[in-house]
């Protein structure tokens, strides 16, 4: 994946170089024995069989180390404890139904912190957000014992990215990317997202089928198939995002550039780049026609690290908004 080049990179860019000057220069004294790298660029990838976007970001249930989350309690901790923040995660999504409507429990708190939780070591404190998209924070910090994490259910958890083109319905999937949907959830709640922009459009081609599935024998690129920009927003240091759990790549995924904050929206099925990138949501397959004008932009060539990469002629600002409506995916 491509990154836009600031001046800052530029510099690490020479540091690292001369860095890698020097490794070489070392492994050549060491040894000689050659070393070959395989490529996958020519490999064909299928998918498993009725396995959703949705049902895999499923499978994962994670929270953030110390925070705690408020909230009205539905079951209490100092009566039910469990073995792992995991464990505390999978019963507060027992308690939604699966239908689209919400979740009785949408917030879970669990102290995993032997030491430090002492004879509360083990409690699940299963809870209830009135608003699950501006969750109630207690407390946050190395100070904090607790672990907690979001439940969304089917139509919950979908936030709208605004465009000249039209609003983006992303779902989003605290379960795999719990840090990356706090952040989400942080941009959700400023009046705008100055700096927020997409700046890199790059349709299909003809290696890629509207549904996008890989055509047999076709390059994986260039062009590759996605939509990239920024979620940095002016007047705020950024922290890196921790490499979270890696659903593959598909079309409509939504995931980070290496820590953020650059990201992509796929507009194919990339298992060729296998679990590289944090996926921490998707955009529902009813606004992927937007996607798909986006890419149809006018654009201009640039090298990015030796990749050949197709940038906008005029960027597309963006801004976060809620949604009132349950969307069926």
């Amino acid at each position: 994946m491509g990154r836009r080049q600031n001046h800052s990179d530029f510099k690490r860019y020479i540091l690292f170089t001369l860095f890698f000057i020097g490794a070489i220069s070392c492994i050549i004294f060491i040894t000689t024995t050659p070393v070959s790298f395989s490529s996958h660029s020519r490999q064909d990838f299928e998918y498993e069989n009725g396995v959703s976007v949705e049902e895999e970001g499923e499978q994962c249930c994670r929270g953030v180390q110390h925070l705690e989350l408020w909230g009205d309690a539905v079951k209490w901790g100092a009566e039910f404890k469990v073995n792992s923040s995991e464990d505390c995660c999978v019963a507060c999504k027992r308690m939604c139904r699966g239908d689209g409507g919400s979740c009785l429990c949408n917030s879970w708190v669990f102290c995993g912190d032997r030491e430090a939780c002492g004879s509360r070591f083990g409690e699940c404190w299963l809870k209830r957000q009135k608003d699950a998209l501006n969750p109630d924070r207690q407390d946050s910090g190395d100070h904090v014992m607790w672990t907690s994490g979001f439940v969304f259910d089917k139509g919950e958890g979908i936030v709208g990215m605004e465009t000249d083109y039209g609003i983006l319905r992303i779902k989003l999937l605290p379960g795999c990317a719990p840090h990356s949907v706090s952040y989400i959830l942080e941009l959700l709640a400023l009046p705008h997202c100055i700096g927020c922009q997409i700046y890199r459009a790059e349709s299909r081609g003809s290696f890629w089928n509207s549904e996008g599935n890989h055509i047999k024998k076709a390059p994986f690129g260039p062009p590759f198939a996605l939509i990239q920009g920024t979620l940095a927003y002016h007047g705020s240091t950024f922290n890196d995002i921790p490499k979270e759990h890696c659903p593959t790549v598909r079309r409509g995924s939504v995931a980070w550039v290496g820590s953020g904050p650059e990201f992509f929206i796929s507009l194919a099925n990339h298992k060729e780049w296998r679990n590289a990138y944090t996926v921490f949501g998707y955009v529902i397959s009813e606004d992927m026609e937007i996607l798909e004008k986006i890419a149809q932009l006018p654009t201009k060539s640039e090298v990015w690290n030796n990749i050949r990469v197709s940038v906008l002629n005029n960027p597309i600002l963006l801004r976060f908004r809620k949604m009132n409506t349950v969307i069926n995916t």
